[in-house]
């Protein structure tokens, strides 16, 4: 099956064309490639390096590859960038995601997976929220991906495709990138490999849900592939565990600590220091996978302390760190 990928080359896009290929199917990739990179790609795949936003390359992409189905990946990702630069964002992850939705159902593409957030849709959430709970983003990111997902449901309606609407919690993992805001797991990781010390926003008492990226391409793919009894579903794509920032701190600390150890490299990692808090930061996030179980028979796999030894050893392994 020929899958196009956008946002491909990025951290969660790339985990996503390595299970695809995996389950033998065809990936395409496009990517601007302003947070991604050709090296998260095996050499074969082909890569159009596209903006969303430009819709007369992103048109002769589509009629190129012709894709059977689509997985949205591309945003704008930044929850604070969002806050300051509300234009922009609405500018990718709505025009972008439109142009993207109108040229797969002008292809004959009969499927679309997008990427939402649980992170930022439920706002503050202090129990575990399902799918049926009231949508209260307080962020323009969060309300960029609500609309989205309005969207979807349009042409779902609309045009009689199938359309998936994946509620990611906080994804980490390899790849993720540590330069901008989003991704706290690689930020850590990356300073405190160095040596350097790490700065937690407010009082990091922020609690999220962690969730591994290898689990949250799996989940994709099976949306892709899968049947699906409804035409359209939200998923959310979390553990329901919470964990504060200062928690994750010392999580990435221990295990830098002990990866530096291993490799006979000087292993003195400073405690993080605390820094103002970040405009538009949550103070609580949990989401609930329950419906994953009950639609796809999907559970994260991945705990939470593997996941963080697997990161900072990829991360480690990158710096040449052994």
């Amino acid at each position: 099956m020929r899958v196009l990928v956008t946002g491909g080359a990025g951290f969660i896009g790339s985990h996503i064309v390595d299970q695809l290929l995996a389950a033998g199917h065809e990936p395409f990739v496009v990517d601007d490639l302003s947070s991604g990179s050709r090296e998260n790609l095996p050499d074969h795949v082909t890569l159009f390096e596209v903006d969303i936003c430009d819709d007369a390359t992103l048109r002769s992409v589509f009629d190129e590859v012709k894709p059977q189905r689509v997985c949205h990946q591309a945003a704008q990702m930044s929850v604070s960038r969002s806050v300051r630069e509300p234009v922009f964002d609405a500018q990718v992850n709505v025009m972008g995601l439109l142009q993207v939705f109108d040229n797969a159902v002008r292809v004959g593409a009969d499927r679309i997976v997008f990427a939402s957030s649980g992170g930022v849709l439920y706002g503050d959430v202090f129990e575990p929220a399902g799918e049926d709970s009231p949508a209260g983003p307080v962020s323009p990111y969060g309300i960029s991906k609500w609309v989205g997902e309005r969207y979807l449901q349009f042409f779902v309606r609309e045009h009689g495709i199938k359309g998936v609407a994946l509620r990611y919690a906080n994804v980490y993992g390899p790849r993720q990138n540590p330069h901008g805001e989003a991704g706290v797991v690689a930020i850590f990781a990356t300073k405190m490999l160095a040596g350097e010390q790490a700065t937690i926003n407010g009082d990091g008492k922020y609690i999220r849900d962690y969730v591994y990226v290898e689990d949250v391409a799996r989940i994709n793919v099976q949306c892709l592939t899968e049947e699906l009894r409804e035409p359209f579903v939200p998923i959310n794509v979390g553990t329901a565990a919470g964990t504060d920032v200062n928690e994750l701190a010392h999580e990435v600390r221990e295990r830098c600590v002990e990866q530096l150890s291993s490799a006979g490299a000087p292993s003195e990692v400073p405690a993080p220091n605390h820094g103002p808090p970040r405009a538009g930061d949550l103070r609580s996030n949990l989401i609930s996978p329950q419906r994953a179980a009950d639609v796809l028979g999907w559970k994260p796999q991945v705990s939470f302390p593997d996941g963080i030894r697997d990161t900072v050893a990829w991360f480690a392994q990158k710096v040449g760190i052994h």
